[in-house]
């Protein structure tokens, strides 16, 4: 259920004030200390962040799609290490228990979900399986009343701080592609998993992976998402929670190129050459123009597409046209903001650099801008078909 329009606003009102009065002034200590101070982490609880979109029963706010990706489009004003901490506990770490766990599973897990007590993480990629999900190698063997896991995941967003992992395994080894698939809630706690060193990246600092091993990991067969009935079904359990994932994303996108805008035109204001200030010069109106018209389309898709999904629509193709365009359009933005700020686009006290490299990730996570070229194409010719 939708929230009225003044209950709306006031929470993007609450949100956009926390993001620009609090969090955009630690971005540099973040990138400098990789580390989101506990005190921030535990005022996001507090506002609930956690559980924006988790069910009200549950705890959660219940947000729909398209409130959701209006909360991300503030979220996108600021480095992405903090929406990352939110992230996984509101979209892909969460969402498959909302929409395929047994009511016990919803119970047991979702209220500390939303109140942040858990960080969710979402297991699906592997070294041998990345863009092809549905050849994952780590196997869960019956045993008895059990599943034995072992293999080992890649990149896993959250992994270091999560208590709880969403994991993608192979319980059918004859099947081939997804159909053998299943998912399992493992607590991070039990026996036999181990972590691997958090990785060192590009950008994104303060925002933590790394790769997750299971080795004869024991766990109930209740631990199976869904249940019995989900035996062999997580492969489309994954890819309807990435459907909204990629809308997520590309809010987020959204966002991020909208900070980078208004970064730019106030710098075109500010910065002199030639005894006037550098917006006055065609070439660079050009590229500011550009810019806006390019992230109001982006905009303009993901609204549309959110509606659409909260209409209950099948919308996976065109949350692969929102995750395509929106992530490349905000890799031009941050290319042309460097550019606009010339030298000092380039240097670390601007934070122009930082941003250039962080929106880097965002065309290669949730499925990389060339595997949504591949849904967008497959999906027109499958509807041309029928």
């Amino acid at each position: 259920m939708a929230l009225d329009q003044a209950t709306l606003q006031q929470l993007l009102d609450t949100i956009s004030r926390f993001v620009r009065e609090r969090l955009v002034p630690l971005e540099a200590q973040i990138a400098r200390e990789d580390r989101i101070p506990p005190e921030v982490i535990q005022e996001m609880r507090e506002l609930g962040m956690f559980g924006l979109t988790i069910p009200e029963e549950y705890g959660g706010l219940g947000l729909n799609t398209e409130e959701e990706c209006r909360v991300v489009l503030e979220l996108g004003w600021t480095s992405p290490a903090f929406r990352s901490v939110i992230g996984t506990n509101n979209g892909i770490g969460s969402q498959g228990l909302v929409m395929d766990g047994t009511d016990e599973q919803k119970r047991h897990y979702l209220p500390k979900m939303a109140s942040g007590e858990v960080i969710g993480s979402f297991a699906l990629t592997e070294p041998e399986a990345g863009s092809d999900a549905g050849s994952v190698r780590t196997r869960a063997v019956r045993d008895g009343d059990d599943f034995v896991l072992n293999g080992s995941k890649r990149y896993i967003t959250n992994a270091p701080h999560a208590q709880l992992f969403t994991v993608f395994a192979r319980t059918h080894p004859e099947r081939s592609g997804g159909s053998g698939v299943s998912a399992f809630l493992v607590p991070a706690d039990t026996p036999g998993i181990s972590l691997g060193k958090p990785d060192r990246k590009m950008g994104q600092q303060g925002a933590h992976v790394c790769d997750v091993v299971f080795e004869d990991v024991r766990i109930p067969a209740s631990a199976l998402l869904g249940g019995e009935a989900k035996l062999n079904g997580g492969f489309g359990t994954a890819m309807k929670t990435l459907d909204r994932g990629r809308l997520h994303i590309s809010a987020l996108a959204v966002g991020t190129a909208e900070r980078l805008i208004d970064e730019s035109v106030r710098y075109a204001l500010e910065r002199k050459q030639f005894g006037q200030p550098i917006g006055e010069f065609q070439l660079l109106q050009g590229m500011l123009a550009d810019s806006r018209t390019e992230a109001y389309a982006a905009r303009c898709m993901v609204i549309d597409a959110a509606e659409r999904r909260d209409r209950g629509e099948d919308v996976s193709m065109l949350a692969s046209c929102c995750k395509l365009f929106a992530t490349e359009m905000v890799g031009r933005v941050a290319d042309r903001a460097v550019q606009i700020f010339g030298g000092a686009g380039y240097m670390e006290e601007y934070g122009i650099e930082r941003f250039y490299r962080d929106v880097r990730l965002f065309r290669l996570y949730e499925g990389t801008s060339q595997i949504q070229q591949l849904i967008i194409a497959r999906g027109m010719l499958r509807a041309a078909s029928q």
